[in-house]
């Protein structure tokens, strides 16, 4: 009897292993919310978001968070690291759509959510990989952590439900294409000249607070990413239309400042 029962287990776990095994790594079913409720604006270099229309695909949108919850850590480590990556990027940002509707339509932004002392990225609302956890964990322990992807254009990837923010994509990410899909990002994000601009007036960089606050990731010299300066050198053509001031930022000749953060929701009214 012990022996039949240890097969049926065995047997179990086998199934298991399989099912958790053919995680669909296209992401569609979150690709399929995302081309339906995220709107490009600005030329194509920001985006809006339905909170809305996902409060209404709700179901859908936790049935994916199930897929995603579902996922063991050994599962995860069998992945290839770009598959690694594009998951939890994805996971980040679907957690944060979700963390956003448990109040919507009563916030104006995310920093509303939380308390006195907890904030909202620390909140634990999920479980992945068999843990209960937030969206910290994920962003900071995980993508940033040391050693492990060390891309910092993972920046304008996560998405934390702000007008401020990198615009959210209208698709999810994948492996095979997610090279392709961080460098678009960067270039959308500093073309978008209410978050990224250089001043012929004053000759001076004005840059989010996401560059000053992540200005380390930008050191490692990852593609290039040797420093903040190289980064908006190496896009420096996004910054100005004017040859002499592209030429003077690729340089690194160019003062920086810091624009203020807009933390109102990237809602689409």
């Amino acid at each position: 009897m012990k022996s039949i029962t240890r097969l049926i287990a065995a047997l179990a776990l086998l199934i298991t292993s399989t099912a958790f095994a053919q995680f669909d790594h296209s992401h569609k079913a979150f690709d399929d919310l995302l081309k339906k409720h995220v709107t490009y604006m600005s030329n194509g270099n920001a985006s809006q978001v339905s909170y809305a229309g996902f409060a209404r695909d709700r179901a859908a949108l936790k049935a994916y968070l199930d897929a995603v919850s579902a996922v063991p850590d050994a599962t995860y480590k069998s992945w290839t690291k770009n598959q690694q990556l594009a998951f939890l990027i994805n996971a980040y940002n679907a957690y944060t759509i979700e963390l956003i509707l448990t109040k919507y339509p009563n916030l104006k932004s995310i920093r509303d959510l939380g308390g006195t002392f907890t904030k909202p990225w620390s909140l634990k609302f999920f479980t992945l990989f068999g843990k209960d956890t937030h969206l910290d964990n994920i962003e900071h322990d995980m993508i940033r952590a040391e050693g492990v992807f060390n891309d910092p254009r993972i920046h304008v990837a996560v998405v934390c439900a702000s007008i401020g923010c990198p615009m959210l994509r209208n698709e999810a990410f994948t492996a095979d294409k997610l090279d392709a899909q961080l460098e678009d990002g960067m270039q959308r994000f500093l073309s978008d000249k209410s978050r990224n601009r250089y001043d012929p007036r004053s000759k001076q960089l004005e840059i989010s607070k996401i560059f000053d606050w992540y200005k380390k990731d930008f050191t490692k010299g990852y593609k290039g990413f040797s420093s903040l300066e190289a980064t908006l050198g190496k896009y420096a053509d996004r910054l100005s239309n004017d040859p002499a001031a592209q030429a003077e930022i690729k340089a690194g000749k160019v003062s920086i400042s810091y624009l203020d953060y807009d933390w109102n929701l990237n809602d689409k009214k």
